[in-house]
């Protein structure tokens, strides 16, 4: 767990980041988000210590981090930043490898880990290892970042807007990407970015942050779509804020009806769809319902009625 007790940072008279205070769960994906200059970055690098907070404390499972040696501290944080920041004349093998070397692994510990984490990221090891950096698309030099970031098995992962300069396409594929070495890792991922859209898409908890880092919300995507603490995180989130709730939320719960004697609609959703999907099915299906499937099962009807219902 990291915690921020009433964290600050100023540069003068100017103030970054204002007494923030916030938990991020072990295993979680926390993403801190808001307008350019509102302080996600910096709140960010006090965690690794690249920037020292002007008052309060970070704690890593109730450790005080400026107690800890800095340079261990940030070797056992991996980092991932949006120009991701590979040595251009080492391959993407030695990339991989230099926080391992750093921590003076063997060479076949080194060469072992580097061949699992490319498999992990979806490079095969036997057509990227050996490749420059130059030779890679701009999303291949991300997941060789991520690797990197991962080389020795860090608890903690630090990633600053790390799909910023992706083109949208390669972008979701990427956050796609992300959610799934989740799935597999659970580490503790403390996330930064300006985009509201990838924010509720790939976070557990949001941190929505105002000019000066002031914390205005701090909850899980559906709470903070449904419910906006302020004005300034209604404006944040924008008019489609509902519409983004219901991609987040799944066709299997809601509540189904039972199909009736005029029989079963002929459009259907998958049941671990989202509701935006099944309201655009909705909105082309004949009647205005659709059938839910779980493979071959047919779990019910579902109409915009229920679709209101499970929103709310």
């Amino acid at each position: 767990m990291i915690t921020f007790d009433r964290v600050s940072k100023r540069y003068g008279r100017v103030t970054a980041v204002g007494e923030l205070s916030l938990e991020v769960a072990s295993g979680e994906i926390v993403v801190l988000a808001g307008p350019s200059g509102c302080g996600k970055t910096t709140s960010l690098t006090m965690i690794n210590r690249l920037i020292e907070p002007t008052s309060g404390a970070i704690s890593i499972d109730g450790r005080d981090t400026a107690t800890m040696d800095v340079n261990a501290l940030r070797r056992s944080i991996g980092y991932v930043i949006q120009q991701v920041g590979l040595f251009p004349h080492q391959t993407v093998a030695e990339n991989i490898a230099t926080v391992p070397r750093l921590a003076r692994w063997s060479r076949r510990r080194v060469a072992g880990r580097v061949e699992e984490l490319l498999e992990l990221v979806g490079l095969p090891p036997g057509d990227y290892a050996q490749r420059l950096p130059a030779e890679l698309s701009g999303g291949e030099r991300q997941r060789v970042g991520v690797a990197r970031a991962l080389g020795a098995d860090p608890d903690i992962l630090l990633m600053d807007e790390p799909f910023g300069a992706i083109d949208p396409v390669v972008r979701v594929r990427l956050q796609n990407e992300l959610l799934r070495l989740q799935k597999v890792l659970h580490k503790t991922i403390v996330f930064v970015t300006h985009d509201i859209d990838e924010a509720v898409r790939i976070g557990d908890r949001v941190a929505l942050l105002s000019q000066g880092g002031v914390l205005e919300q701090y909850a899980r995507p559906v709470e903070l779509l449904a419910h906006p603490a302020s004005a300034f995180v209604a404006e944040f989130l924008g008019e489609g804020r509902m519409v983004r709730r219901l991609a987040l939320l799944r066709v299997r719960d809601a509540r189904l009806a039972q199909p009736n004697g005029s029989g079963l609609p002929t459009v259907s959703v998958r049941a671990d769809a989202s509701l935006r999907d099944a309201l655009d099915a909705i909105l082309r299906a004949d009647g205005g319902r659709v059938t839910v499937r779980d493979v071959d099962t047919v779990l019910g009807v579902i109409d915009s009625e229920s679709i209101r219902e499970a929103s709310r």
